[in-house]
């Protein structure tokens, strides 16, 4: 793997994505929920949460995306909408799971 495809893979996942629905998709089916780029293809989201979680040996099974679309909120009398994302369901083999507090270091040489 190539520098700038590793540094196109840091920059696909944005961070962990928590509410009691994903904690409850966590905890049943063994997936987790991330913010990614909204322009991230599924095979790049796969590729990222394995490179990040090399260390452990992590293989994914499926991604699922979800385009969230922002509210339309009100500032005083102005209004105003919050900004496009994306959500990922990523679904993690049978007995494994992603331990965040010990991120393996990515080396770039």
């Amino acid at each position: 793997m190539n520098l700038i495809e590793q540094e196109r893979l840091l920059k696909v996942i944005i961070g962990p994505y928590v509410s009691e629905k994903a904690t409850f998709l966590g905890e049943k089916n063994n997936q987790t929920v991330f913010k990614v780029a909204t322009d991230a293809t599924k095979n790049e989201i796969k590729a990222a949460v394995e490179m990040l979680w090399k260390d452990q040996a992590i293989k994914v099974e499926s991604v699922q995306t979800i385009n969230v679309k922002g509210k339309k909120k009100r500032f005083g009398r102005f209004f105003g909408k919050r900004s496009d994302w994306k959500k990922a369901v990523v679904n993690i083999t049978k007995g494994q799971e992603l331990n965040f507090s010990n991120l393996s270091s990515i080396e770039t040489k």
